[in-house]
């Protein structure tokens, strides 16, 4: 028999969703393979920094996943003179790719150096030097020939994470200052994950909008775990800013109203633009100062 549910019970089972903007987003590098230093280097050589204040950086500029599935793969089996068709599981099927998409700081253009960097790394094994000496000059040589790196050396055996939380993961502390990650979370941990692919970004002289990088990451399966949220989340410093630094996504970031985000859009220069000019069959471009 069904029990009766009195208005408390319903209110705390219905009234508290799950929420999709509050998750975190943890970015490996490959493992430690033959190759690993070289990559490391090739990074700092680009500019980034690693595995210090970058990767925090990209970790918070990340502003859409997907929480992976999978589905089981069956044969039926008919033929046992039963008349009875059975269904069996032979396999567990994992989705091959995610889609990570990130916002593309001004100035650094963190996300897209790191992936180019990465992406690089893996067909890099035919240059006439190593990754790390190959010099642009060679790249852009028409004889340039690619052939890959071993999987072990460019792919994540673990590190890439989409961690879910909740909204109160964070509480005021009063001891201290500062808020701890309470209650549970749910953790995606990707096994042998590296970039598959950069989808294309375009850009206009029409309405400014926010540069985004898409970025599908290969995997062969994912495990997922029920953790404490004080293992999987740092905690924060600042208990005003708690939702800033963590509970709040890169996406709620870029578009708090009380963030200075200094996009440094330029400004149209039309001064030198002779308007009678132009045609309605001729191109022309506009200077930016």
């Amino acid at each position: 028999m069904p029990s009766i549910k009195s208005v408390d019970d319903i209110k705390s089972s219905l009234l508290r969703p799950s929420l999709t903007s509050h998750f975190y987003v943890e970015i490996p590098v490959p493992s430690e393979g033959a190759n690993s230093d070289s990559f490391k280097q090739k990074l700092q050589e680009n500019g980034v920094s690693w595995p210090t204040r970058d990767q925090d950086t990209i970790n918070l500029l990340c502003s859409e996943a997907v929480l992976p599935g999978s589905s089981l793969a069956t044969f039926e089996i008919n033929n046992d003179r039963t008349g009875v068709t059975e269904r069996h599981v032979h396999r567990r099927m994992f989705d091959d790719r995610i889609d990570l998409t990130f916002y593309v700081d001004a100035g650094n253009y963190l996300p897209i150096k790191f992936f180019e960097t990465w992406i690089d790394f893996i067909t890099s094994g035919a240059t006439t030097t190593n990754f790390v000496e190959a010099s642009r000059n060679e790249l852009m040589n028409k004889n340039y020939f690619y052939r890959m790196n071993y999987p072990d050396d460019y792919t994540a055996d673990q590190g890439l994470k989409v961690i879910k939380f909740e909204r109160d993961t964070y509480k005021s502390s009063s001891r201290g200052g500062y808020n701890r990650p309470t209650g549970s979370v749910l953790e995606y941990n990707f096994v042998r994950a590296f970039p598959l692919s950069i989808a294309s970004m375009p850009v206009s002289y029409d309405a400014s909008s926010l540069l985004k990088c898409t970025v599908s990451m290969s995997y062969i399966r994912y495990v997922v775990t029920m953790k404490k949220a004080s293992e999987s989340l740092p905690a924060s410093t600042n208990p005003t800013q708690a939702s800033d630094s963590i509970n709040k996504s890169a996406s709620q970031k870029f578009l708090d109203p009380n963030i200075n985000l200094n996009l440094n859009v330029p400004r149209l220069n039309v001064s030198n633009i002779n308007f009678s000019d132009i045609g309605s069959s001729i191109p022309f471009s506009a200077g930016f100062e």
